[in-house]
């Protein structure tokens, strides 16, 4: 990415420098052009400078010397080097050689600028403003192949046999509903619009600090979510009033809490306790004896009413389990005559998958490239993608053998995604991930914030948080790449035993528990921040669409009127994965009762 002021501006105010004189950020600049350097390099050794002279004022006297006693005798010691190494010449790819072309294009435009103009008929081209300007960028159409280069990042960038020899490709490996029309096939996001359901003030958009945190104000998290179900099962079940667990009752009565285990193992029928809340126990716990249900299925971390008795105040004996209620789906607010009627109610296609985004054994993202051309063929609305795109399990990674940063590896990921699908016009949405080893490792999780796309392109890249709830053509989508089923299916137990589906209860669980990830305490690999959690992980409405990828097997499922998609992951291990595909169309009328907006939707192998 060609250097700016704003990135020098913003590097500045990383090391709390302060701008004296306005012309200094562009003559920075021309020291960047003229000496071919980056932003960060450029600031580092302005701060070195000033540090070595009592922190010197950062204007344009000192500017001056900064540049003729480091820049220009630092550019005079490495010339000489440079002339002796280049009697061979060095090997390029097409990102470097895309850069030189660019620094070359910018230091003639720099010198053209310092010039006086020839006289007519003098000059080498004539200057004149386009009918249609053209970004330099978009002039040469490549292959999403050219744009993405292993080679650079890894010294063994061989491709996978396993993968590459796979069979079945394409094949649909589960369905849902009745596609309308011959083909998938989108409109490349004509009437597309996305956006976060709830106000940016409400949403996650940029990064937080994070885990400044005390045990009580984590208590207090804890206690506020009891209490607000608790209030929401009080209404729905018309449940008189909640006693104290440790309250002895020899007559039915109901108990309001958490599940929790009485060790830190693994829970089970015998293990079961009930962490009241403090406003009816004081937050006191007692074992439950689930021997006389006919039927449950709980997990740690689950809000319940629980009625029966307590003959001692030492163990209840429960007759009774009170399930979750779940939210309601969203409906918009109506129209003043005044705003533009809503576009898009036609049929949009959305395609979703999930990382990793290359096999174990290999760091070449084939998978990816095979993505976007299946993005480029299909064309898609909306495209959520989910990572890692940086994959902290990847072999390679984990034995450090990348050649260059992480933030470099994603950095060509997202321009080997974004302009090999520029031509589809496609709208993409990402998703980080816990798993992305550059990014943010606390959950919530930020939007990815190392990488700025082209001005032609943020019109349709969007960079969302995980979790988040997003509002697609009026049709609302929750999203998380956490693996919650996974984790809450390690904890959860049920009796009778294959009584019902496992992941129709987990994920009724994740819908009446109103809540991406409701499983308490978390898997040992969540970093949570409870604060944020209590703010931003909680569903707002029940979702249209509920995309909850997992390493367990694909599905499409309606719970509660929810269409759950898992698409599984893109590569599973040394071979090729699956995405997953759906129609979605918002109902006109909003009087006529509620018909799911997804009509059909597809798990299809890589």
């Amino acid at each position: 990415m060609r250097v700016n002021v704003e990135n020098i501006l913003s590097e500045l105010e990383t090391f709390d420098v302060r701008v004296e004189d306005e012309g200094v950020p562009e003559k920075l600049l021309e020291y960047c052009i003229t000496y071919r350097l980056k932003e960060e390099h450029i600031v580092n050794e302005w701060f070195a400078f000033s540090s070595t002279r009592n922190g010197v004022a950062l204007n344009t006297d000192n500017v001056e010397i900064f540049e003729h006693e480091i820049l220009s005798k630092r550019a005079n010691k490495t010339r000489p080097a440079t002339v002796r190494q280049n009697n061979r010449a060095p090997m390029q790819d097409l990102n470097t050689l895309e850069e030189l072309i660019q620094a070359e294009t910018e230091e003639e435009n720099l010198l053209d600028s310092y010039t006086t103009p020839a006289k007519a008929g003098s000059q080498k081209r004539v200057l004149t403003t386009p009918e249609q300007p053209q970004s330099k960028k978009l002039s040469v159409s490549r292959s999403p192949r050219l744009l993405f280069s292993p080679a650079s990042f890894s010294p063994s960038a061989t491709p996978s046999q396993k993968y590459s020899s796979r069979g079945n490709r394409g094949e649909v490996v589960a369905s849902f509903g009745m596609a309308q029309g011959a083909s998938w096939h989108g409109m490349g996001g004509r009437s597309a619009k996305v956006q976060l359901l709830l106000a940016p003030e409400d949403s996650i958009t940029k990064r937080f600090k994070y885990m400044f945190q005390k045990l009580r104000d984590v208590r207090d998290d804890l206690n506020a979510r009891i209490e607000e179900l608790g209030q929401v099962l009080k209404d729905h079940y018309r449940i008189e009033d909640f006693r104290s667990v440790a309250m002895p009752a020899q007559e039915p009565v109901t108990y309001l809490g958490q599940i929790a285990c009485d060790s830190n193992g693994k829970l089970n029928a015998k293990s079961v306790i009930l962490q009241g809340d403090l406003k009816y126990s004081g937050g006191l716990q007692v074992p439950v004896d689930l021997s006389e249900l006919k039927e449950y299925s709980l997990f740690p971390g689950q809000v319940v009413a629980v009625e029966g008795t307590n003959s001692s105040g030492q163990r209840v004996v429960a007759s009774r389990l009170y399930e979750g209620v779940p939210l309601p789906f969203y409906k918009a607010e109506k129209q003043s005559e005044e705003d533009e009627p809503f576009e898009g109610l036609e049929q949009q296609m959305v395609l979703v998958a999930c990382g990793p985004y290359t096999t174990s054994d290999s760091i070449t993202y084939d998978p990816m490239m095979d993505l976007i051309e299946v993005i480029n063929r299909d064309q898609p609305d909306i495209c959520i993608l989910l990572g890692p795109f940086v994959d902290s399990k990847h072999e390679q990674i984990e034995n450090c053998q990348l050649t260059v940063t992480y933030q470099e590896v994603f950095k060509q990921c997202m321009r080997g995604i974004i302009e090999g699908t520029r031509g589809s016009g496609s709208r993409l949405v990402f998703v980080p991930s816990l798993r992305d080893v550059h990014h943010d490792f606390v959950y919530p999780q930020a939007p990815f914030h190392c990488f700025e796309p082209w001005k032609e392109d943020k019109e349709r890249v969007h960079f969302v948080s995980d979790p988040c709830t997003l509002n697609i053509n009026g049709v609302v989508f929750g999203v998380t790449s956490t693996d919650v089923l996974f984790h809450m299916g390690a904890e959860e137990i049920s009796s009778p035993p294959g009584g019902s589906d496992r992941f129709t209860r987990i994920l009724k669980h994740i819908l009446t528990q109103r809540s991406y990830y409701p499983l308490y305490p978390p898997a040992e690999e969540m970093n949570i921040d409870h604060e944020c959690f209590q703010l931003h992980a909680q569903t707002p409405f029940t979702p249209d669409i509920l995309i909850v990828p997992s390493e367990l097997r694909y599905f499409i499922k309606d719970v509660l009127g929810c269409i759950c998609i898992n698409p599984g992951r893109l590569t599973k291990g040394q071979v090729g994965g699956t995405y997953g595909r759906l129609f979605i169309r918002k109902e006109e009328s909003e009087e006529a009762p509620r018909q799911t907006p997804c009509p059909a939707a597809q798990v299809v192998k890589i």
